[in-house]
């Protein structure tokens, strides 16, 4: 098991409002390059929320292990469109505290589940324009079963658990809130 740091919020819980970068990475040191070899480099989980457009190269390079075969992911994007609506963007928001923990949960149950390395899972909010990543989930193992298989659960809890909501907003000006239908807290719906 390991130790997890947070830092600043991104979102303020009482506004929702962007306010700097949120980074939650678990990892107590990271060896330098030539330690690599001598000392087993300790598992991490990256946890993100951010305003900022997402890189799927700068978080797959996050989970990348001289340990590890394999690296999968998961990029979700905005399509532009929805039931014949010409979508332009989407927007975003969380309950950060909830958010964060429900995806620590995530991570600690694909540990339990599958021999993996480091996670990655990282959030965009506030708009997010067509074609660009809304969430990237990134998994390193030492062969490339336990990464996919991982990555495959960690979108599906990650949409059926965490606090996190998207609101569609069309060409034509009009908006709407969707309701995610395989959240639990919405089951009953």
């Amino acid at each position: 098991m390991s130790s997890l740091e947070i830092s600043n919020s991104c979102f303020s819980p009482e506004t929702k409002l962007p306010l700097s970068l949120q980074l939650v990475e678990d990892s107590a040191s990271e060896p330098s390059r030539k330690d690599v070899d001598e000392v087993e480099e300790k598992p991490k989980d990256i946890i993100q929320f951010t305003a900022e457009k997402l890189s799927v190269d700068e978080v797959s390079q996050l989970v990348i292990s001289p340990m590890c075969g394999a690296v999968s992911l998961f990029v979700g994007t905005t399509r532009n469109n929805f039931e014949g609506k010409k979508v332009i963007s989407l927007e975003y928001e969380a309950y950060l505290p909830m958010a964060e923990n429900e995806i620590r949960k995530i991570c600690n149950d694909i540990r339990q589940k599958w021999p993996v390395r480091h996670i990655a899972m990282f959030h965009r909010l506030g708009l997010v324009p067509v074609s660009e990543a809304s969430t990237i989930i990134a998994v390193s193992s030492a062969h490339r079963a336990a990464s996919l298989e991982a990555v495959s659960y960690a979108i599906d809890s990650l949409k059926a658990k965490v606090p996190i909501w998207k609101k569609e907003i069309y060409e034509e000006s009009a908006s709407s809130w969707k309701r995610n239908k395989e959240c639990f807290w919405a089951a009953g719906d």
